[in-house]
C-alpha cells in the first residue's frame, strides 16, 4: 500500500486536503470521486516525504504576483513552450509557496484534460470571475496570449493604484496612533512628576493647568471605559453594516466624506473603464461583463449603480445613458462612454478615460498629501504646545511668587 496526498473540492466550493492510502493513483482517484467531492490534486508520498511534509502558509497572492504570472506565461506561450510546461516551470521559479502549490494543482488538473478556464475556477482566492472570464474568452477567440498580457497590465495598474491609496490613507493613520501613544507616556509618566513639583511649590495653579490636569485625570482614569465604548462603537457599527439598510447607509457615507469619498468613487471609476475595455476587447458581453464588475466592489452604492445599468441595458437602453442615470458616475467619465459608443470603439476610449481618471487620483492623493502633512505638523506642534504651556506655567508663575515675596 502506498501513501498519497490529495486536494479536493465539495459541492460548498470548500477546499479539502489530505493524505490516504491505496494500492494505486487511480484508486484514490475513483474513492475522492465516491464521496462525492471533485479531485483537484493526487500525489504520490514517500515515508520520508510523510515525515518531513509540512503545509505550506496561505499567503495572500497580490496583483503583483498575478501579473507576472501573466506576463511570463504570455512570452512563453509566444515562445512556443507548451501551456502546461509554461506553468509548470514558473511554480518551480516562485517563492510563494501557497502560489506554488496551486499551481501545481492547476497543472495537474489540467493534465486530466479540463480546459485553462475552467481549472482557474478552482481557485475563486486567487483569480476572480475576471480573470476566468478574460481567459475564457482568450481560450474560445484564440488569443490566450493577448488575453493573458491584457490581464498582466490590468493587474499591474491595479497594484499600483492600491499601493498609493493605501500609502495615503496610511500617513494620517500612522501620526495619530503616534501622537497617542506620546499623549499616554506624557500622561502616565511625565505629569505625576510635575504633579509631585507643583505639590513642593504649593500656591495656586493657573487656570489653564487646573483644566489639563482635569482633563489627563479623567482620561487616566476612565482609559478602560473610552476603550470600551469605541470597541462597543466598533462593533455596532460592524454589526450594522451586515444589515442591508446599514451597508447602504455606510457605502454612502463613505463616499461622501471629503477628499477621501472622491478618490474613492474616482478609483472605482478607473476600474470600471480599465475593467470594462479589457472584457469587451476580448469579446466578453456587456451583460456579462457588467456582472462581474459588479463583484469587484463591496460598497452597496456602486453595486446598485451597475445593477441599474444592466437592467436599463437588458431593457434596450445605451451604456452611456444608464450610466447617467445612476448619478454616480461622472460627467466626463458619461461623455467619453456616449462618445464610444457612437464612434463604434468603445473599449478604447473607455482604456483611454481609465488613463485620464487614474492620473485624476494620483494628483488627488498628492493634493490630500500635501494637505495633511501640513495639517498633521500644526496638530502635533498644538498638541506639544499645550503640555508644555500646561506643565511649565505654574513652575514660571510659581516662582515669580517666590521671588517678590
Amino acid at each position: 500500500m502506498s501513501k498519497f496526498t490529495y486536494l479536493a473540492k465539495n459541492k460548498s466550493g470548500e477546499f479539502i486536503e489530505g493524505e490516504t492510502t491505496g494500492n494505486a493513483k487511480q484508486d484514490v482517484l475513483m474513492w475522492i470521486q465516491g464521496n462525492g467531492l471533485t479531485v483537484i490534486s493526487v500525489e504520490e508520498i514517500s515515508e520520508t516525504k510523510v515525515k518531513s511534509k509540512r503545509k505550506a502558509v496561505k499567503k495572500a497572492v497580490t496583483s503583483n504576483d498575478l501579473s507576472e504570472f501573466c506576463w511570463q506565461l504570455a512570452t512563453m506561450l509566444e515562445g512556443g513552450v507548451a501551456l502546461i510546461d509554461g506553468i509548470n516551470t514558473i511554480a518551480d521559479d516562485i517563492d510563494n509557496k501557497y502560489f506554488k502549490e496551486c499551481l501545481n494543482a492547476l497543472s495537474e488538473k489540467m493534465q486530466q484534460g479540463d480546459p485553462f478556464s475552467e481549472s482557474l475556477e478552482l481557485f475563486p482566492g486567487i483569480f476572480d470571475n475576471l480573470f476566468c472570464a478574460m481567459i475564457h474568452a482568450g481560450e474560445s477567440g484564440g488569443s490566450l496570449v493577448n488575453a493573458l498580457e491584457r490581464l498582466g497590465e490590468h493587474c499591474a495598474n491595479k497594484d499600483t493604484l492600491g499601493r498609493k491609496i493605501k500609502g495615503a490613507m496610511a500617513y494620517p493613520v500612522f501620526v495619530l496612533l503616534f501622537v497617542t501613544v506620546i499623549l499616554a507616556a506624557v500622561v502616565t509618566f511625565i505629569l505625576p512628576r510635575f504633579q509631585d513639583i507643583f505639590d513642593t511649590l504649593g500656591g495656586e495653579l493657573p487656570s489653564f493647568t487646573v483644566a489639563f490636569l482635569f482633563v489627563c485625570d479623567i482620561l487616566k482614569h476612565n482609559a478602560p471605559i473610552f476603550l470600551g465604548l469605541m470597541i462597543g462603537i466598533w462593533i455596532m457599527l460592524k454589526v450594522y453594516d451586515k444589515t442591508e439598510k446599514g451597508h447602504f447607509v455606510i457605502s454612502k457615507i463613505k463616499l461622501k466624506l471629503p477628499l477621501v469619498g472622491v478618490i474613492l468613487t474616482n478609483a472605482f471609476v478607473v476600474v470600471f473603464c480599465r475593467t470594462l475595455s479589457t472584457l469587451l476587447q476580448n469579446g466578453v458581453p456587456i451583460i456579462e461583463s457588467l456582472a462581474i464588475l459588479s463583484k469587484m466592489t463591496n460598497n452597496e452604492v456602486i453595486r446598485r449603480a451597475i445593477a441599474s445599468i444592466q437592467k436599463d441595458i437588458t431593457e434596450g437602453g445605451n451604456i452611456a445613458e444608464s450610466m447617467r442615470k445612476t448619478k454616480f458616475f461622472p460627467n466626463m467619465c458619461v461623455k467619453m462612454v456616449q462618445v464610444g459608443e457612437e464612434s463604434g470603439a468603445l473599449p478604447k476610449v473607455l482604456d483611454r478615460t481609465s488613463q485620464y481618471f487614474q492620473r485624476k487620483v494620483e494628483s488627488l492623493i498628492t493634493a490630500m498629501t500635501a494637505l495633511l502633512e501640513p495639517a498633521m505638523i500644526v496638530i502635533v506642534g498644538a498638541i506639544v504646545m499645550v503640555v508644555v504651556l500646561a506643565l511649565y506655567l505654574p513652575i514660571f508663575s510659581m516662582g515669580g511668587s517666590g521671588n517678590s515675596g
